[in-house]
């Protein structure tokens, strides 16, 4: 384990390099890193400029692993995964980031360029830079003040930064995981893809995720004639009401440590059904977001939704039909007693003074493949929370705080 004065030392040197931080984020965020999905050329340009930086740093192993694609015009999604060697090689504490960012979305809503990082007021604009760009460079520069101190790490250190995260992972983490051997189960993974404000909150567990597709099948009639149709829109009514009781009834359990602690189910987009008034529908489609606590099986979500429907179909005669365009049983959780938690709690306690509370939410982030997988996987950082906004900004006081928690953490016993 580090000295005290081995851990002032890195601290110091990281306050030093906070130029070089806010460089590194101007650098990536002017190379976006946007899935073929939403339109664009995936992370291979990403790739390059970020495997300049970690040759910097002299790895001991550097890989690109390349998941194919043909929708991306280099043919694939690469992730990157860099190791430093330990004094105990037998183990590696990993932190994942990732390579990819949404689309900035409509431009009059930002008041800079997306790909142009502006800096005011102690803060970093544009897109990516907290997601997940700010991880990734604190990272990094966690690696580089303790290279430049002269220190080595307890354990190996990995950086694992990965493609397409924001579209579902299917070319990133869940690909690797598939085919090839990264992360064994009794290495150390820390994912900085969600947090707090003040980097107390610790993600250990998440809520399955069921998206419910309804669909109504009416008879379309001149709303002057309702006797000739049959209103697909006020049935659709009905088994929104009807669906909304029943999901909440059935489930009222809480867990406190989610929150919120309950299962919730609410109904959100409402797709376009006739562009006049004066036409009864026939056809309504509405969608559940439903985020369901662990240990409930999502399968009886669509069990109940079924009954609810046969039975809306009987009283109006309509036709109810399902989908689910996301269906994710949740992972089993990261035991608050786990070794990640408690080597991450220390690190916080330790450069922050605070003490950790490990929490469930109810979005989903890809530490769920590693849980799946048998790996603890813990998900920490210190976030604003404005990712996926206009004017997504990364305060560069929270990137130098996180830097220190994982430096703390390259030297603990």
């Amino acid at each position: 384990m580090w000295s005290n004065s081995d851990y002032e030392k890195v601290f110091a040197k990281i306050d030093s390099l906070e130029r070089e931080m806010v460089g590194m984020q101007i650098k990536i965020t002017a190379v976006p890193a946007i899935s073929p999905a939403s339109g664009g050329e995936g992370e291979a340009k990403r790739v390059e400029l970020v495997s300049e930086y970690l040759n910097k740093l002299s790895p001991d192993t550097l890989n690109v692993y390349r998941a194919p694609d043909e929708r991306a015009p280099s043919g694939d999604r690469p992730s990157v995964v860099a190791t430093w060697d330990g004094v105990n090689a037998d183990r590696t504490i990993w932190v994942m980031a990732h390579l990819d960012i949404v689309p900035p979305g409509p431009a009059d809503l930002w008041d800079t360029d997306p790909y142009e990082v502006v800096e005011k007021d102690g803060k970093l604009y544009g897109r990516g830079v907290e997601d997940n760009q700010q991880a990734l460079v604190a990272s990094y520069y966690a690696l580089k003040a303790m290279l430049e101190c002269g220190l080595k790490p307890t354990f190996n250190v990995g950086l694992l930064l990965v493609a397409d995260e924001e579209v579902g992972s299917k070319f990133g983490v869940d690909w690797l995981l598939k085919n090839h051997d990264i992360v064994k189960k009794d290495d150390i993974l820390l994912v900085p893809d969600t947090g707090s404000p003040d980097g107390s909150m610790i993600e250990v567990a998440e809520k399955s995720i069921v998206w419910l597709k309804c669909t109504i099948l009416g008879k379309q009639a001149h709303g002057s004639q309702p006797a000739r149709g049959n209103n697909a829109h006020r049935a659709g009514a009905k088994l929104m009401l009807a669906l909304d009781a029943a999901l909440h009834e059935k489930w009222s359990g809480t867990d406190p440590l989610f929150e919120p602690p309950d299962s919730t189910f609410e109904p959100t987009k409402k797709e376009a059904n006739v562009e006049n008034v004066n036409t009864i529908p026939g056809e309504d489609i509405f969608y559940f977001d439903c985020r369901v606590l662990p240990g409930i099986e999502i399968e009886e979500v669509k069990t109940l939704a079924r009954e609810v429907a046969d039975r809306i179909e009987k009283e109006t005669g309509v036709k109810i039909s399902f989908e689910t365009p996301q269906f994710q049983q949740a992972a089993p959780p990261t035991s608050v007693d786990s070794e990640v938690v408690k080597r991450l709690s220390f690190a916080i306690k330790e450069t922050r003074g605070l003490d950790a509370k490990p929490v469930g939410i109810g979005g989903g982030t890809v530490a769920a493949f590693f849980r799946e997988a048998g790996i603890p996987a813990a998900v920490w950082g210190t976030l604003e929370e404005t990712m996926h906004q206009p004017n997504e900004n990364c305060r560069i006081a929270n990137m130098i705080a996180d830097a220190k928690v994982f430096a703390h953490m390259f030297g603990q016993e």
